[in-house]
């Protein structure tokens, strides 16, 4: 007796669809077209995932050099007179720390600018 696939292709090619539900016209309803969006969907997202990672760091350093700047120093002399400091503090609590706590950050970047004599 010969054994039909059907019902488990058809799943595997709905449980595809599903996936691209959002997708506009043929390209959630077609199977061959699912596919390939998917696909590039997956890129797009992989992408973005490192995008992301750019756009926080660059929004940190903005945040950093604004007040920074408002102190009268400039960010990359703070930072490279952090590392001379052997202070370690990243990018990220740098940038809470200026948002959060600005009297204490002023105080960071005036021990920071003040030792560098």
């Amino acid at each position: 007796m010969r054994v039909t696939n059907g019902s488990t292709t058809r799943q595997r090619r709905k449980a595809l669809k599903r996936k691209v539900e959002g997708a506009w016209g043929t390209k959630h309803t077609s199977f061959k077209i699912a596919k390939q969006t998917l696909i590039r969907a997956k890129g797009y997202a992989f992408d973005d995932r490192k995008q992301k990672k750019r756009d926080f760091r660059k929004l940190w350093i903005q945040r950093i050099n604004s007040q920074v700047r408002a102190l009268g120093y400039n960010y990359s002399t703070f930072m490279a007179n952090l590392t001379k400091q052997n202070i370690s503090i990243n990018r990220k609590m740098l940038s809470e720390m200026a948002i959060s706590n600005p009297d204490e950050f002023k105080t960071l970047v005036e021990n920071v600018m003040g030792a560098k004599a």
